[in-house]
């Protein structure tokens, strides 16, 4: 018998390793670490296109935000499909957007609305993944997210110090957005509140510590680490003291300028919103403005409105008016929107008819036969209506437009070849959108707004 293994095989210095690597935080490992594939995979195609955008901003309105009180307006359908919400506003584009966005309408020439939107699937995961990766559930891989994606082609971002793929300030927790690609292109959550400048790396929260506690509670930290010389030669090992190494930068070096909201003047951020979306967005124009490729904001408090819909509504639908209108504006003076693209949608809408039955008393229920997505900046065009619903939102009347159809534009402007085959660990065959022989419904690319 040897005494050197443990019942399942493991030795006890690879015990002791994983129990040291664990310790010096695994996840953030993940995110900054060396990258380690199997062999053959490592090679990935550059990208050919050209690129228009340099960064996207994902505003995803977890829960599927009502596309009838929105973008998508019906005031002729009546009460029943339009409940308190029945009147439309004009927007300086010359369509009619929800009553609750008066500063979206005057913003909209640098947005275009998809009122076609479409995938038929009525689940919070599923729908979540089908929208931000385009590849069906249940396939036999777990796709990587388009933010991942993004994470994999165009690693650069602020000196180095803030990873390429950054949400604010929770993950929505759908599914696994690295997918196969593991845990290096999981994004990066920031936590906390950038209303209040809670930022938080490693367990580690910045806000009411001063810079030299910081700094003895790290090198107390690496006092107490007696065991690292003993494995100081592995690779893990090595790749998770770099990974706290760049955190301590995030929070003590010049990475945390770009989270600080400080900085700003006081009457821009009352321009985007006192509240945790306003100071969001704010905080992903800042990102991108460093470069960062892809940023996402989970809006807080989510859409998932099957009651208390319209009071909802009339809570949250003004700050995302402030919020979004303000980082449109905003990345426009700056001559930002140009190369960022900026894209709002839930995983899918709410039911176009509202259920007024007990216990929903005014609900809307998920919805992904037809639904709305903002897009703007980038190389998409502004002013623009896409595809068309039926008299009561219910169905696609015209052009319908699939996520597929969605990703795959986002990835043209962005310089991202959609054919391209992903790095899987195991080398099967993956490709970042469905392969031609997968026979994925596709109204085609947005080329009438790119």
């Amino acid at each position: 018998m040897n005494t050197n293994q443990n019942p399942e095989g493991i030795s006890r210095r690879d015990l002791f390793r994983r129990g040291l690597y664990g310790a010096a935080g695994l996840t953030l490992a993940g995110q900054f670490g060396s990258r380690v594939v199997a062999a053959g995979t490592e090679s990935v195609a550059k990208p050919a296109l050209k690129a228009k955008a340099k960064s996207v901003i994902q505003v995803f309105l977890w829960g599927g935000m009502s596309h009838n009180d929105t973008w998508d307006p019906k005031p002729e359908s009546g009460y029943e499909y339009m409940g308190e919400f029945a009147k439309a506003i004009p927007t300086v584009a010359g369509f009619q957007i929800g009553m609750l966005f008066p500063e979206l309408a005057k913003q909209a020439d640098k947005f275009s609305i998809i009122r076609s939107m479409t995938h038929r699937n009525n689940g919070h995961e599923t729908a979540a993944y089908l929208m931000q990766t385009g590849h069906q559930p249940g396939e036999r891989l777990a796709y990587p997210s388009i933010g991942a994606v993004f994470a994999l082609f165009k690693k650069k971002t602020y000196k180095g110090i803030i990873p390429p793929y950054v949400v604010l300030t929770q993950p929505q927790g759908r599914f696994s957005e690295e997918g196969f690609l593991g845990p290096l292109y999981k994004p990066f959550a920031t936590g906390g509140d950038p209303n209040g400048m809670r930022f938080e790396v490693e367990g580690v929260v910045a806000r009411g510590i001063t810079d030299e506690r910081q700094k003895n509670r790290r090198d107390l930290l690496g006092k107490m680490n007696t065991f690292g010389s003993v494995v100081a030669d592995e690779p893990q090992v090595a790749a998770a003291e770099d990974a706290k190494k760049r955190a301590y930068e995030l929070i003590l070096g010049e990475g945390r300028d770009v989270f600080d909201l400080s900085k700003e003047k006081d009457p821009l951020r009352d321009r985007y919103g006192r509240c945790t979306f306003g100071q969001d967005c704010l905080a992903a124009r800042r990102m991108v403005e460093a470069g960062v490729p892809y940023v996402v904001i989970n809006y807080p408090g989510g859409w998932d409105t099957h009651s208390n819909h319209f009071n909802t509504m009339r809570r949250q639908c003004p700050q995302l008016d402030q919020g979004l209108a303000a980082l449109l504006e905003d990345l426009k003076q700056r001559g930002l929107l140009d190369t960022t693209i900026v894209w709002c949608s839930g995983e899918f809408g709410r039911g176009p008819k509202i259920d007024w039955q007990p216990p929903w008393n005014g609900g809307r229920n998920h919805y992904g036969n037809v639904f709305s997505v903002l897009v703007a900046g980038g190389g998409f065009k502004g002013g623009q209506i896409v595809g068309e619903s039926d008299e009561k939102a219910q169905e696609v009347k015209t052009r319908p437009v699939y996520p597929v159809d969605l990703l795959g534009s986002i990835y043209q402007l962005a310089g991202i070849d959609a054919t391209t085959r992903l790095p899987h660990p195991l080398g099967a065959e993956a490709y970042v959108l469905p392969h031609a022989s997968e026979k994925v419904k596709s109204g085609g690319l947005l080329t009438e707004i790119m």
